[in-house]
């Protein structure tokens, strides 16, 4: 079996690619070592020219469901498998260890895109026995990451649920989102559509190294703007707040997406559920080794003593003293910018009275 494209500790990280390791995933059952076999300058450059490869796939079924009882929806659909943005803490990397492929650098490299979404939601949407809930995109994969520009897979959804009048909610760090304007903006007049826009920091430089494919952050606020005046309910996700990297910006992030049309902010407690510890542990020591520690000592204070707490409810928030400061520190910073208005439970589009599979209505009155 070939070795991975990088491996071990000290693999040297590729420019544009958040992990700088590409570890075994939990369920593979053979380990790799980086081992200097006297060609080290060739493999260097093959090394360096880590290209992004997508591969279309043909899905089976398209809507996934939870009943995670801390999480705001039912239903999501993930157009893609993998993310090429890169983003060091994101809590979906392990789903690539399913597929006998790194949570590191493969996660970011190797993406799949299922191509035949749109034609299998209107099929599952079609059924007699379907409960039309809210359908999220973004829970475990960008829809707008950069191969969505040639594939349009997340276009083609909204288009079906568009007409289905199937309410959405879009998560993103992308721009993008703004090519799709003209479906999203009727959807949300009739409250079937809502988007946030996830803005982790607003320092550039932090942005690059921890997410380096990602619309820059200024840039996603001018997404939020447009997004705002074309009459769509936009939101910003601060997530995630990661202890002393950037939990100090929540107020200026908080001030900035209401400055920018933002009706409402949310945030998330960074996650390092299985392989992430690890990735993100490399990738501190690498970027910001004088605050290694620090960060890793508080993270474990808000987490129970642990690198990672799985618990629902808490594995959002966190817990102990730490986690109540930053929620009440987010609580004020929402309430002073304006930001939350709405009664507990309103906000996210979830008008399903409106549902209806085409055709549906005028069969009915032939008999």
């Amino acid at each position: 079996m070939p070795l991975r494209t990088l491996t071990g500790k000290h693999s040297d990280p590729r420019k544009g690619r958040g992990a700088g390791v590409n570890p075994e995933g939990r369920f593979e059952q053979v380990g790799r070592e980086g081992y200097d076999d006297g060609w080290e300058s060739a493999a260097q450059d093959e090394e360096r020219a880590l290209k992004t490869v997508v591969t279309d796939e043909r899905a089976k079924s398209i809507i996934a469901r939870n009943d995670s009882p801390d999480i705001p929806f039912t239903q999501s659909i993930n157009p893609y498998q993998g993310c090429e943005h890169g983003c060091i803490y994101c809590y979906a990397r392990p789903s690539h260890a399913y597929r006998n492929l790194s949570p590191g650098i493969d996660f970011e490299t190797k993406i799949f895109a299922k191509i035949n979404a749109p034609e299998l939601l209107r099929k599952e949407l079609s059924k007699p026995g379907y409960q039309c809930e809210l359908i999220a995109l973004g829970a475990n994969t960008d829809p707008y990451q950069p191969a969505e520009r040639s594939r349009g897979i997340t276009r083609g959804i909204l288009e079906v649920c568009a007409e289905f009048n199937q309410p959405v909610g879009i998560v993103t760090k992308n721009a993008l989102v703004e090519r799709d304007i003209d479906i999203l903006g009727p959807m949300a007049a009739k409250g079937l559509a809502e988007v946030f826009v996830s803005v982790t920091t607003l320092d550039h430089e932090l942005a690059r190294r921890m997410e380096p494919r990602c619309t820059a952050p200024a840039r996603r606020l001018q997404a939020v703007r447009a997004l705002a005046d074309a009459g769509i309910p936009a939101g910003v996700m601060v997530a995630p707040v990661v202890p002393f990297l950037n939990d100090h910006e929540i107020e200026a992030i908080v001030a900035a997406a209401a400055e920018h049309g933002a009706q409402r902010s949310a945030y998330i407690l960074m996650r390092l559920p299985f392989e992430v510890k690890t990735l993100f542990r490399e990738w501190l020591e690498r970027n910001y080794p004088l605050k290694a520690a620090h960060v890793m000592s508080r993270v474990q204070a808000m987490r129970g003593g642990r690198d990672n707490d799985p618990e629902f409810g808490s594995r959002m928030r966190g817990d102990g003293e730490f986690a109540q400061i930053l929620a009440r520190r987010f609580a004020i910073a929402c309430k002073k910018a304006g930001l939350n208005q709405a009664r507990r439970g309103e906000g996210m589009q979830r008008d399903t009275s409106q549902f209806q599979v085409p055709g549906a209505v005028v069969q009915g009155r032939l008999f």
